[in-house]
């Protein structure tokens, strides 16, 4: 039987679909308080589903999801690796970059290139760096 301080502690997916919830409310641009005032709640409520302390009721999901304008299922991407490693929720550094206000600033950035070929300039360029970069870190590391 489950004590008491068990059954209150957040649940992996509680705390994963409050990540969601946050992560997509800051891509496109919202505080909290407006995402509360759309639910009729308070922008604490709002803190609470997001950090995984208060879970999310079905319908609450349902409205959540229309106003960031996305699929309820998008709440629950990735929530059945969680559910395998028993409740241990570790971002990956792609999901921890792209929640990152750097991260978020470079999306929107790239979002707002309308043009394919120079997306896939940039992008090469990006790689380009990025392969200079260990180039000159394997170096430096060869350097007393």
């Amino acid at each position: 039987m489950k004590k008491t301080a068990d059954i209150k502690a957040p649940n992996a997916i509680d705390i994963e679909v409050g990540r969601r919830i946050r992560q997509r409310r800051q891509m496109l641009g919202f505080s909290q308080s407006i995402l509360a005032e759309n639910l009729g709640v308070t922008f604490q409520q709002v803190q609470k589903y997001e950090k995984g302390t208060n879970r999310v009721g079905s319908s609450r999901l349902q409205n959540i999801a229309r106003f960031l304008t996305c699929p309820v299922a998008y709440f629950f991407e990735g929530t059945d690796q969680i559910a395998r490693e028993d409740g241990n929720v570790e971002g990956s550094n792609v999901t921890d970059f792209v929640m990152s206000s750097e991260g978020l600033q470079l999306n929107r950035a790239f979002l707002s290139i309308s043009n394919g070929k120079v997306r896939r300039r940039f992008v090469a360029l990006v790689k380009t760096l990025a392969n200079d970069q260990d180039a000159a870190d394997a170096s430096d590391a060869l350097d007393p």
